[in-house]
C-alpha cells in the first residue's frame, strides 16, 4: 500500500465544496429537480389584496370551476391546528378566515394539474373585505398605538442617568437601518408525498427540518413520527428558510394527504418575496456621553424594529440586536431597550446576523459621532473604547475573555496601509472636486451560540459498512456554505481515511431527530462535534476489539492514513473493518453534542449566552459622486478570525460572500411599501442586489491564521457564517467620511442605511448648506 504521510481531506485542509462541480455543471439536484411521482399535482396560494381588514365574503366558485383545478383548500380543510408560528404563540394562521393583517396574506390554496393552472385559478377568487386602517412602518405603528409582537428586553449595567448627566460631552441622535430580502437563488419549495396510514414525506428547501416536521404534524393532527422531512441541499437560505418554509410544507402536506397524491408547491419569485419575511428594519434612538479623549462613559439606546404581523423570530432577533449594540466597545454604564413593534407587513424573520448587524452599526454610529465632534480619526476613538484584554463585562454581564481585537486591528492597520491611505484621502478631498473619497477601518465582535439555550444541541449518525466505506448523516443542512464538506473532513480525520471513503447523505428527520436549525453560525460547531462523538464511540469499540483479537495493549492500536497499526502489524483500513464485522463489532453510532457553559436569564438580562466570540476587521476605501450620489468601493482589506479553520478555502468564500451581501444591505437593497401596504420591491427588476461589478475593485481577504479558539470547539475552529456580514460597515462609514468632506469633516453626516445614491446625494446637499 502507498505510504501516504497523511490522508486527503483531513480537517484544516483547503478542499472544494463537495457539490462544487455539480453546482457549476447543473448536476446538483434541488427539490424542483426531483423526478415527480406519477400524478403529481401543483399548488398555489391565494392571498389578500388589502393590508388590514376583515373578510366579509369569500366566493371561490369560479376558482373551483377553473380548468385543471382538482381542489381548493381553506382554513376549514385543515385537519389539525391552523398555525405555523415558531414561537407557539398561535399568532400565525396557515389560512386566515377572518382578519387580514398584511397584503398577500394566505386565504386559500388551489391544487391543480399544473402550476400555471393553479396560479391562474387563484386570480378568479371573489374576496369581499371591510378595510381597516393599516400601518406599515415603525412610526405609523407607534402613532396608531400598535402593540409589541412579543415581550421587549432591557439590558442594564451601572448607573446610566447620572453618568450621562455628568459626562463632559453628550450626543443624542436617531438612526434608521433598512431591511433586506434574502434573495436566495432557489425559491421556497416543498414536495409532499403521501404515505400509508397517517404518514407523509416531504422534500423541501428548509434550514430547520425538525421544525417543519412538527408544523406539518400539528397541522395534520398526527404525531411527529408520521412526518419525514428531507433536505439534500438548498440554493441559499441566509435565514429565510428557517421558519418561512413551514407554510409551504404544511400546505403541500395537507393537500397531499387530502387528495392521496403528491403535491408540489413552488411560488413564483413575486409571491415568494411578498409573503416571506425579511431582515428587520430598525429605528435606533441613542443618547450617550463621552470624555475629552473620546472614551464612552454611558449609553442609553432604544431599538425599535418593524416586526410585521406576527412574532415569528422577532423576539430573539431584537434581543441579539441589544447583545451586539456594544460591538467591540466597553460601555461603563449602559441601558439598552428593544421595541419589537407590530406592523401590517409580512412577519420579519431570521437573516444572516440575526439582529446583530443592526446592533453593531449603532455602535459604529456613536464612534463616528464622537470622531466628528472631537475632530479625530475614528480609528483612534475605536481603540480608546475597545474591550480591554483583561476581560471587561458586556451589557448582558458576560465577561469578554478571548479578546484578540487589538492584535487583529493592529495587523490590518499595517497590512492595509491605513494611515498613509487616510492621509492621501484627506489630501485628495482638500483639492475639492466632484468626486470625494472616504476610508474607514471597523472591527466586529460577534457572539456565537443560539441565545435560546436549548437549540445548542446536535446529533449525528455514522455507519461503517463492512467494506470500509462510511455513511455520514447529521442534523445540519447544506445551503451552499460547505457544512457537509467540513463535517466529512472531521470524520475522515477521525478514522484516517480519504474523504472519498465517506458518503455524505441528505439531512432527514428519520435518521437524526430533534435537530436545531442550521443557523446562528453554529452548523459546524454543533454537527462537527456530534459527528466526532459518533466516531469516537466506534473507534473505542474497534480498539477494544483489536486489543483482544490480536492480544496487544489498547495503546498499541493506532489509526494511520488508510490503515490501522495493531502492534507490529499494519492492516489496511477496509480489511481491519471487515475483521471487526466478522467479530460482530457494532460499526454504527449515534453521536450527540451540547454546547457547554452557556446560560441566559432573559428576565434578569444577565447570563452567558455565547460560548465564545468571533472577531474581524475591515478597511474600506470608497469614492462618491457628489452630483449623483453614486458610490464605488475602490478597495477593501479584510482580516477575519475563524480560529483554526476547518477548511480555509470554504471559510474565505464565506467571508467574501458575506462582505458583498452586507454591502448590498448597506448601499443598494431597499424595501418599499406603497400607501396601500403593498410591497413594491418584489422582484429582481425592482430590488437591487449587488452584482459582480459592485464588488470592491481591489479585494484582499485574509484569515487570521494565527488564531486558535481558546474554547474546545471542533478542532479549535470558530464560526464563519454570520460574523463577516458586519465587516462592510467599513464601507458605510467610508461613505460617511466622503460625504462629511464637503463640510470639512465638522459634522457627522448621519446617513441612514442603506446609503443609496438618493440618500448620499441628499446628505451631501444638506452638509453643503450647513
Amino acid at each position: 500500500m502507498k505510504d501516504d504521510p497523511r490522508i486527503r481531506g483531513a480537517a484544516h485542509d483547503s478542499l472544494i465544496h463537495d457539490s462544487a462541480i455539480k453546482h457549476v455543471t447543473g448536476r446538483a439536484e434541488y427539490t424542483d429537480d426531483i423526478v415527480e411521482p406519477a400524478g403529481t399535482l401543483h399548488a398555489y396560494i391565494g392571498g389578500a389584496d388589502i393590508a388590514h381588514g376583515r373578510i366579509t365574503a369569500l366566493d371561490l366558485a369560479d376558482v373551483r370551476a377553473a380548468p385543471g383545478v382538482v381542489a381548493v383548500l381553506t382554513a376549514d380543510d385543515i385537519p389539525g391546528r391552523n398555525d405555523v408560528s415558531p414561537t407557539g404563540l398561535m399568532d400565525e394562521p396557515i389560512f386566515t378566515d377572518d382578519l387580514i393583517q398584511y397584503h398577500g396574506q394566505p386565504i386559500f390554496a388551489v391544487v391543480a394539474t399544473t402550476r400555471d393552472a393553479a396560479r391562474r385559478a387563484c386570480a378568479l377568487a371573489q374576496i369581499t373585505t371591510a378595510a381597516l386602517p393599516h400601518a406599515t412602518d415603525i412610526d405609523a405603528a407607534e402613532a396608531a398605538g400598535y402593540p409589541d409582537v412579543t415581550a421587549p428586553l432591557t439590558l442594564t449595567r451601572g448607573e446610566v442617568a447620572p453618568a450621562l448627566a455628568s459626562a463632559p460631552h453628550r450626543i443624542t441622535g436617531q438612526m434608521r437601518v433598512g431591511g433586506q430580502d434574502h434573495m436566495y437563488l432557489e425559491g421556497q419549495i416543498a414536495l409532499a408525498i403521501p404515505g400509508e396510514d397517517d404518514e407523509v414525506s416531504l422534500f423541501a428547501s428548509t434550514q430547520h427540518p425538525s421544525e417543519a416536521q412538527h408544523m406539518v404534524a400539528h397541522a395534520l393532527g398526527v404525531p411527529s413520527n408520521a412526518v419525514v422531512i428531507n433536505v439534500r441541499r438548498m440554493g441559499g437560505g441566509f435565514g429565510g428558510k428557517e421558519t418561512q418554509m413551514n407554510l409551504f410544507c404544511v400546505i403541500a402536506a395537507i393537500a397531499a394527504k387530502k387528495l392521496g397524491r403528491s403535491v408540489k408547491l413552488r411560488p413564483d419569485r413575486d409571491q415568494d418575496m411578498m409573503i416571506t419575511g425579511k431582515r428587520h428594519d430598525f429605528r435606533i434612538d441613542y443618547d450617550f456621553g463621552f470624555d475629552d479623549q473620546g472614551r464612552i462613559l454611558a449609553v442609553d439606546g432604544l431599538f425599535a424594529a418593524r416586526c410585521g404581523w406576527s412574532a415569528d423570530l422577532s423576539g430573539p432577533v431584537t434581543d441579539r440586536a441589544l447583545f451586539h449594540a456594544d460591538n467591540a466597545y466597553y460601555y461603563p454604564a449602559v441601558k439598552l431597550r428593544s421595541r419589537p413593534i407590530k406592523t401590517n407587513t409580512v412577519s420579519n424573520t431570521a437573516f444572516r446576523g440575526f439582529g446583530g448587524p443592526q446592533g453593531v452599526i449603532a455602535a459604529e454610529r456613536m464612534i463616528e459621532e464622537i470622531a466628528y465632534s472631537l475632530g479625530r480619526d475614528p480609528l483612534e476613538i475605536r481603540r480608546a473604547n475597545f474591550y480591554r484584554e483583561g476581560g471587561d463585562i458586556t451589557p448582558y454581564h458576560q465577561r469578554v475573555e478571548d479578546n484578540i481585537l487589538h492584535r487583529l486591528v493592529d495587523e490590518l492597520e499595517a497590512t492595509s496601509d491605513y494611515q498613509a491611505r487616510r492621509r492621501a484621502v484627506l489630501d485628495y478631498n482638500a483639492k475639492g472636486g466632484i468626486i470625494r473619497k472616504g476610508i474607514a477601518l471597523t472591527p466586529v465582535k460577534f457572539g456565537i451560540s443560539f441565545t435560546a439555550t436549548w437549540y445548542n444541541q446536535a446529533g449525528a449518525l455514522v455507519h461503517i459498512y463492512n467494506d470500509g466505506s462510511i455513511h455520514l448523516n447529521h442534523g445540519g443542512t447544506e445551503m451552499g456554505q460547505g457544512l457537509y464538506t467540513k463535517v466529512a473532513q472531521v470524520v475522515a480525520e477521525a478514522f484516517q481515511v480519504d474523504l472519498d471513503c465517506i458518503k455524505i447523505t441528505k439531512t432527514t428527520t428519520e435518521k437524526v431527530p430533534n435537530t436545531s436549525a442550521t443557523a446562528a453560525s453554529s452548523g459546524s460547531d454543533l454537527n462537527g462535534m456530534a459527528a466526532l462523538d459518533a466516531c469516537e464511540q466506534i473507534k473505542a469499540r474497534l480498539v477494544e476489539f483489536a486489543a483482544r483479537h490480536w492480544s496487544v495493549a489498547p495503546d498499541a492500536v493506532q489509526f494511520m492514513p488508510g490503515r490501522v497499526a495493531v502492534g507490529a502489524q499494519v492492516i489496511p483500513f477496509n480489511e481491519f473493518i471487515h475483521a471487526a464485522y466478522m467479530a460482530r463489532v457494532q460499526l454504527s453510532a449515534a453521536g450527540f453534542y451540547k454546547t457547554p457553559e452557556i446560560h441566559w436569564d432573559r428576565a434578569a438580562g444577565k447570563g452567558q449566552p455565547f460560548y465564545y466570540f468571533a472577531y474581524g476587521a475591515a478597511c474600506s476605501e470608497v469614492s462618491i459622486d457628489t452630483l449623483t450620489g453614486e458610490t464605488r468601493v475602490d478597495r477593501a482589506d479584510v482580516l477575519h478570525d475563524v480560529g483554526r479553520s476547518l477548511n480555509p478555502a470554504l471559510d474565505l468564500g464565506q467571508v467574501e460572500g458575506a462582505f458583498v451581501q452586507g454591502m448590498g444591505w448597506l448601499t443598494s437593497e431597499e424595501l418599499a411599501w406603497d400607501d396601500k401596504g403593498r410591497l413594491r420591491t418584489h422582484a429582481p427588476s425592482t430590488y437591487k442586489i449587488p452584482l459582480a461589478s459592485d464588488r470592491p475593485r481591489i479585494f484582499n481577504v485574509k484569515l487570521a491564521d494565527w488564531s486558535e479558539n481558546v474554547k474546545p470547539t471542533i478542532k479549535r475552529s470558530k464560526a464563519v457564517g454570520e460574523p463577516p456580514f458586519m465587516l462592510p460597515i467599513s464601507v458605510f462609514e467610508a461613505i460617511g467620511m466622503a460625504v462629511a468632506s464637503v463640510a470639512d469633516y465638522r459634522i457627522c453626516p448621519r446617513l441612514d442605511a442603506p446609503a443609496t445614491p438618493e440618500r448620499v446625494l441628499m446628505a451631501v446637499e444638506r452638509l453643503k448648506q450647513s
